[in-house]
């Protein structure tokens, strides 16, 4: 396990992670920073616990969103299978009508 200092809200906070995931918890941490940033910069004067809790809100925000996103995209992938599948069952079903037709115009011919 790795020891890792994180500064967030002008407050550090010393946590332990995997080896190798420093960077990515760094990264994470400003993540955080920013959202905290921008809500001590739209509300000035807010406690730290405040600022956090924008901070969260803010990037649950951002995964409603991209969580959204994605089922639509998605959504708009299983349809453009479900088209797919569709058409080939029409050109299935027209092949064998043709068939048909061909033997009904045989059978008509001889008679």
């Amino acid at each position: 396990m790795a020891d890792i200092t994180l500064t967030i809200a002008s407050r550090h906070y010393d946590l332990r992670c995997r080896d190798g995931e420093e960077a990515h918890m760094a990264h994470l941490a400003s993540l955080i920073e920013e959202k905290a940033r921008a809500a001590q910069q739209m509300t000035p004067g807010l406690t730290e616990v405040r600022s956090l809790l924008f901070a969260a809100l803010f990037l649950a925000d951002e995964l409603s969103d991209l969580r959204r996103e994605m089922a639509g995209r998605q959504e708009r992938l299983m349809l453009e299978t479900q088209d797919d599948s569709a058409a080939q069952a029409i050109e299935a079903l027209a092949a064998r009508i043709e068939k048909l037709h061909e033997r009904l115009a045989a059978r008509t011919a001889d008679a």
